[in-house]
């Protein structure tokens, strides 16, 4: 199963929201309204549970930078992969979205596909908001 969410236009450097996006601790500020944990791991990434659902852990599989980073299922019955892909569209632009793939049985993808079509859309739809927040801050 792959799904992918609508492109989102940031303004900011493709730099400053690879950057943005290397830190586990800033996925908290993308969570949508609903998540009962989060915590950063020492693997690169984060374990995280919406209200009423399992604990998921994420770790960095892949970084290359400027252009993607992929975090992975870290232990757990499903394995997938979340992937950041940043196309630089002006000098202080850029487009993310996010693509989420796993292999999942037909019955598994039907029961997950809504529910992880809008995690990606609200954690890619928070990052414009999320980033200006962590510079106000500093």
């Amino acid at each position: 199963m792959k799904l992918e969410s609508q492109k989102q236009t940031i303004n900011r450097s493709k730099e400053d929201v690879f950057e943005f996006l290397s830190d586990p601790k800033n996925f908290e500020q993308l969570m949508p309204e609903n998540v009962a944990k989060f915590e950063p791991n020492a693997n690169g990434g984060f374990t995280f549970a919406l209200s009423g659902m399992p604990e998921i852990s994420l770790r960095k599989r892949e970084s290359v930078p400027y252009d993607k980073i992929v975090l992975g299922a870290d232990g757990g019955k499903l394995d997938f992969d979340l992937t950041a892909n940043l196309t630089e569209i002006g000098e202080n632009e850029t487009d993310v979205q996010l693509v989420f793939s796993g292999e999942f049985n037909a019955m598994i993808g039907m029961m997950v596909k809504g529910p992880i079509s809008k995690f990606i859309e609200t954690l890619v739809g928070n990052l414009q908001k999320a980033i200006n927040t962590k510079d106000s801050q500093i």
